[in-house]
């Protein structure tokens, strides 16, 4: 209100300052923030984990990060922006294409319709999230071309803004992970990034996430990076936590800054930023889409996949980044015509595992698979223990120091100035208070690590095995086809046994928070998720809006 009181004030006296003879500019909001009346909210958090330091960083691009789009910003309005409101907000990528193919929408104005979006929230101090890192300076140009290039057999990723974690590599913008070490990092497109591209999508830009995927330090709060700052949940900007890794991801979807968003995860960091911000996430199977090209954790673990409002659309955005990538030894000849369908086939038949003691604690969860069984699925009670291994940790430290230093020696650009995990622990204790603010006690504890190749091996075997052998007999044991869990309560193990899973909006908590029902299933069956994943989301209904972003 404030602002809006001092461009009334300018626009009804223009005499006034036409005396002083001074041109005269307004406060810039993004600017003239002041973040310690926020801090002192936070401080009086009941979630310690919520009891933020900082949620802007030195590092930030601010204003730069739209300023090459202000002239056609401006030139697009307000007015212009509003009129697009009812033909975009909630839209679903079929809707859309709908849109365009009738003429009454294209895609330079969608495109141009979600940059206006970020910057009306990003500079406003009530309401920004910190969801991104960057945008990309050709998106208007791929819009155009995507605009000449429309006809009847596009893909349906075709011309739709699309967001990438900033872990993910992008020709034309730096790939950072977040961190200030990786400022420079002109690298080439990954492979999904070039599957996008060759699909038609639109590049809109990089979404913030937890600095290097989380794996930095034990302190840091989940969503924060010296490149992007403090993530927030427009679900509830200083209440509830954004999730993590994938946080910049999962924000942004949530208040429509683009179409869909990339996502990645090791272990739970698109299935815990997907349930915090109600949207539809996709954990696929390592193996299913490509790592070239993305700054990575854990070669065992990692994997990209789908971040969106629908499962519809995430199918549509999962389905543009697949193909076979010889130089990904992860990768199975399948995938190479590996493709989801979205369909609605029904839930007879279906055999669903349901955790008893979560269905005790968690009555959206339990409801959820009421609705499942009221609408023809059997749905068997389980009891799982699973405890996080001891040396998980270790394990994921030892396979970044072999996998980082592979990255930085094969994908970085020449312009940056580490080589290990070691070299970035002594660039961060250059400059501690800006480029580690909370720690980088994960950094510490891996350039430690002495594992030889045989003992990292025999470390993931151990880990490995162990997993697939306790979901596969809890599969077996009750003939399942699905087990359900809620938010990412099970991504540990899943992620271990390399078993995909998919997060769809079940519903709020008294308190607003988001909540969202995880179905999990065996390596490769990502379509099982996929129907019966569709059905839930029917038949609930559950995801609303953040209301604070209309």
């Amino acid at each position: 209100m404030r602002i809006a009181c001092l461009r009334m004030c300018f626009l009804l006296l223009p005499g006034l300052f036409a005396a002083t003879g001074k041109a005269q500019v307004s406060p810039d909001p993004w600017l003239e923030y002041d973040e310690a009346a926020d801090l002192a909210i936070l401080a009086g958090s009941e979630n310690e984990d919520m009891r933020y330091r900082l949620l802007r960083s030195p590092h930030q691009r601010g204003v730069a990060l739209w300023e090459g789009f202000a002239q056609a910003l401006d030139d697009f309005g307000a007015e212009q922006y509003e009129a697009l409101k009812p033909l975009v907000l909630g839209a679903s990528i079929a809707e859309l294409q709908e849109r365009v193919d009738a003429g009454i929408l294209g895609y330079e104005s969608l495109t141009l319709f979600h940059l206006y979006r970020i910057r009306h929230f990003e500079n406003d101090p009530a309401r920004f999230l910190n969801a991104l890192i960057a945008l990309n300076p050709a998106a208007l140009e791929q819009a155009r071309q995507r605009d000449a290039d429309h006809g009847e057999n596009h893909d349906p990723i075709h011309g739709m803004p699309i967001l990438l974690k900033d872990n993910v590599g992008m020709a034309g913008l730096p790939t950072t992970a977040g961190a200030v070490a990786l400022g420079e990092n002109h690298a080439k497109d990954a492979f999904i990034t070039r599957r996008l591209l060759e699909r038609g999508a639109v590049i809109l830009g990089k979404a913030n996430l937890s600095e290097w995927a989380y794996f930095f330090c034990r302190d840091c709060p989940s969503g924060w990076s010296a490149q992007g700052g403090q993530t927030l949940n427009p679900y509830g900007r200083l209440v509830f936590g954004a999730g993590g890794s994938s946080s910049g991801s999962g924000a942004a979807i949530a208040a429509d800054y683009a179409v869909a968003a990339v996502g990645s995860e090791t272990s739970g960091s698109i299935l815990s930023p997907a349930s915090a911000n109600s949207l539809v996430g996709l954990k696929p199977t390592t193996g299913s889409l490509s790592r070239s090209g993305v700054v990575p954790i854990s070669a065992t673990l990692d994997t990209a996949g789908p971040m969106a409002d629908s499962v519809a659309d995430a199918v549509a955005l999962f389905n543009a980044m697949t193909g076979y990538d010889e130089n990904d030894l992860a990768m199975p000849r399948l995938a190479e015509s590996l493709l989801l369908e979205y369909r609605l086939v029904g839930l007879e038949g279906k055999r669903l595992g349901l955790f008893d003691s979560l269905a005790e604690e968690e009555p959206i969860y339990r409801e959820a698979a009421a609705l499942l069984a009221n609408h023809g699925a059997v749905v068997e009670p389980v009891s799982f223990t699973w405890l996080r291994p001891e040396n998980f940790s270790e394990f994921l430290g030892a396979e970044m120091v072999r996998d980082l230093a592979a990255y930085l020696a094969n994908s970085a650009s020449e312009g940056v100035g580490i080589a290990s995990v070691a070299d970035l622990r002594a660039f961060n204790l250059e400059e501690e208070t800006t480029r580690a603010p909370y720690g980088q006690s994960l950094v510490d504890m891996m350039a430690e690590l002495d594992y030889s190749a045989g003992e990292r091996e025999a470390l993931r075997a151990e880990l490995q095995d162990y997993a697939r052998q306790q979901m596969e007999n809890l599969f077996s044991q009750h003939d399942l086809d699905i087990l359900l869990s809620l938010n990412n309560f099970h991504a540990g193990v899943a992620a271990l046994a390399n078993f995909p899973a998919l997060t769809i909006p079940a519903g709020y908590r008294e308190n607003g928070c988001p909540a969202g029902l995880t179905l999990i299933a065996p390596s490769f069956r990502e379509q099982e998720l996929i129907e019966v994943g569709a059905e839930f989301e029917r038949l609930g209904g559950a995801r609303k809006p953040p209301g604070n972003y209309p």
